[in-house]
């Protein structure tokens, strides 16, 4: 950490965990971090819980260093999580989460007949989806995302939000406004938030910012996902360069020149400062390991592999059938067999599977359209082993780079840095 260097911007995450705060000098240094992890589940999705963290945070902040020179403040949050709000801006009711979907299958046929195909919108975990479902409350004046609300408190004076928690609300990128079809599918456009791109300097902030030592100068900007927010604090940011969630689940994210939507693979893309962020995820991942070997064994099976004796075993983990990405078929069967006998030889073969699932993921990106894969930086639990590593490495034969930060507050602040006046 950087402390002698002043802090010129600041992201804020909204997490599934807690909220985390991060201040970055002019070079990119962490000069400043705090966080506040959610006391239980009801937290996560109490609007209540969200600003009382960020209040607690960057008054922390402002204690351990001084936020004079900040020019600019964004929030990430959760992407598609969604909550309804009266005139005042106060939430009507309980949010719907970014997991949880939409329970109104009539919502969903809708926006699936009004919908163009590749929207990101369809589906019951789209955030539209949960948007036209929260809009018919009694008393909702407005709805917008996680991220968006945590700005109003901030002191934005109207509902903003970015093009890339708006994208799975219906957003049209290329026009670059909510579509016509958005109301006939059954929400007043005028319910939803104005959009900028991600890390756009919106407007001066005061208020409970002011009180805490930031300058009338200081600018609130548009924020961004948690997802892509993480991809930039790994240091990714060229067109070829791959981000591997190793984590629950396996989410591949790649910097293009060109944005793909492949909604038949769960593909799509964001708009990120310039380059497009294009995406998928596999069923596979950590939650696979976790249930065939427990996480007490893991250390004393790694030590027993050799990437330099591949087993030939030819799996394809997953817990029960089906997979999103890269092959999309809802009844694809898991292939686990034959299990040897030897559980450090059953392990490598496990992870050589996820290994190709990998190699094949990111080929299916490039022939759908996206720029060839040049890097790989690996974020998640699964990053700590190193002879998967290895053999990662050898079958997607590109250079793996270490990842800056694993906080997705770096890379909110990181837009921040990129967008504001200098």
């Amino acid at each position: 950490m950087s402390v002698n260097e002043p802090a010129v911007a600041i992201g804020i995450d909204i997490g599934t965990s807690g909220v985390r705060t991060v201040a970055l000098s002019q070079e990119g240094h962490v000069v400043g971090f705090t966080s506040m992890p959610f006391a239980d589940s009801t937290k996560t999705r109490s609007p209540a819980a969200w600003w009382e963290g960020v209040r607690l945070c960057l008054t922390r902040l402002a204690s351990e260093c001084s936020l004079s020179s900040v020019r600019g403040i964004a929030v990430d949050g959760t992407s598609g999580t969604v909550l309804a709000t009266d005139s005042a801006g106060a939430p009507v009711g309980d949010v719907l989460m970014y997991n949880e979907p939409c329970p109104d299958a009539a919502i969903v046929a809708s926006i699936a007949q009004e919908a163009p195909l590749d929207s990101p919108a369809r589906g019951a975990n789209s955030g539209l989806a949960r948007a036209i479902h929260l809009s018919r409350r009694a008393g909702v004046s407005r709805v917008m995302h996680q991220a968006d609300w945590v700005l109003l408190q901030l002191g934005l004076s109207q509902p903003a939000t970015d093009e890339n928690n708006a994208l799975k609300t219906g957003y049209d990128l290329n026009a670059s406004t909510w579509p016509a079809w958005i109301e006939a599918a059954g929400l007043a456009i005028d319910k939803l938030p104005s959009v900028y791109r991600a890390g756009e300097p919106i407007q001066m902030l005061g208020g409970f910012a002011a009180a805490i030592g930031l300058p009338s100068s200081c600018r609130l900007h548009a924020g961004t996902t948690d997802g892509c927010a993480s991809f930039l604090a790994t240091g990714a940011s060229e067109t070829g360069d791959g981000v591997t969630a190793l984590g629950s689940t396996m989410v591949l994210k790649l910097a293009s020149d060109r944005p793909i939507n492949a909604p038949e693979y769960g593909v799509y893309s964001h708009r990120v400062l310039d380059f497009w962020l294009v995406g998928g995820a596999s069923n596979s991942g950590g939650v696979v390991i976790r249930a065939l070997f427990g996480d007490d064994q893991l250390d004393r099976l790694t030590e027993k592999l050799d990437a330099d004796r591949p087993t030939g075993l030819q799996y394809y983990p997953l817990l029960k059938p089906g997979e999103r990405f890269p092959i999309n078929d809802p009844s694809y069967p898991p292939r686990l067999e034959p299990r040897p006998k030897d559980d450090a030889v059953f392990f490598q073969g496990v992870l050589e599977g996820m290994t190709e699932i990998e190699r094949l993921g990111y080929g299916r990106l490039n022939d759908l359209g996206a720029a060839q894969l040049r890097t790989v930086r690996t974020v998640g639990g699964g990053a700590k082993n190193p002879v998967w590593n290895e053999l990662r490495q050898r079958a997607l034969g590109v250079d793996f780079l270490p990842s800056r930060s694993p906080e997705a507050a770096v890379g909110t602040a990181s837009l921040v840095l990129a967008t504001s006046v200098r």
